[in-house]
């Protein structure tokens, strides 16, 4: 949830228009042109107002895409804000006959995504909630195979090690603001809570783990196998 970047402002216009593509609808997926014109020209007229703790265009590209390219349909998103990634999120999920639940604890930034589902038509696809993710992400029985965790980063490892027994092998789990150290951007993933929670997913045997560094910063960890 960070403030748009460089880049990811000069790909807003690419990716809107098509020149960053949508990976192509599978058979067993959904198609449905009127809901991605709506979404498209959702993000396009709203392309400059996802400040402060939002993720960057690139980076909501890429959850779409990994959602479609795996065909999950089982979403879980930890840290709403008002709605941008959830959006992208949401989506893919429109495609694939999925739903997102997705938590935020604060009730401006959660009464601002409602209104911004609902305007890009996907409100059907998501159930947001206004919850403390602590508490929460430990009642939901899951199972899921997508997850997206923005929230509080000293927390990303707890939220890890809680949603951990719920996530689906060949599922994935990804986190936003994570560094790679070549990146210098506060050493080993990041800052803090970022870094303790790369150090440890990548320590795991059972997940494979790669960060994007294109936008803001998300870690890719696919879990191989429950142990």
């Amino acid at each position: 949830m960070k403030i748009h970047n460089l880049f990811s402002i000069i790909v807003i216009s690419a990716t809107l228009s098509g020149v960053l593509s949508i990976p192509a609808v599978s058979q067993s997926q959904k198609e449905n042109p009127a809901l991605d014109e709506k979404v498209k020209k959702f993000l396009s007229e709203h392309s400059r107002q996802w400040y402060d703790m939002n993720v960057p265009t690139v980076d909501g590209q890429l959850l779409h895409d990994i959602i479609l390219k795996n065909n999950y349909k089982s979403a879980l998103e930890i840290g709403t804000s008002t709605g941008h990634s959830g959006i992208w999120i949401a989506w893919a999920l429109s495609k694939t006959g999925g739903k997102l639940i997705t938590i935020d604890i604060d009730e401006g930034r959660h009464r601002q995504a409602l209104q911004n589902f609902k305007a890009a038509g996907l409100s059907e696809y998501i159930d947001a909630r206004l919850a403390d993710a602590h508490e929460l992400v430990r009642q939901l029985k899951g199972p899921f195979d997508f997850v997206f965790s923005d929230a509080d980063k000293e927390w990303y490892k707890n939220y890890f090690i809680d949603v951990d027994p719920k996530l689906k092998v060949g599922g994935c789990f990804t986190a936003h603001n994570i560094y790679n150290s070549s990146y210098g951007r506060g050493g080993r993933g990041g800052y803090g809570g970022q870094a303790e929670f790369l150090d440890y997913v990548k320590s795991l045997s059972n997940y494979e783990t790669t960060v994007n560094s294109n936008g803001g910063g998300v870690s890719v960890s696919y879990k191989k196998s429950e142990k």
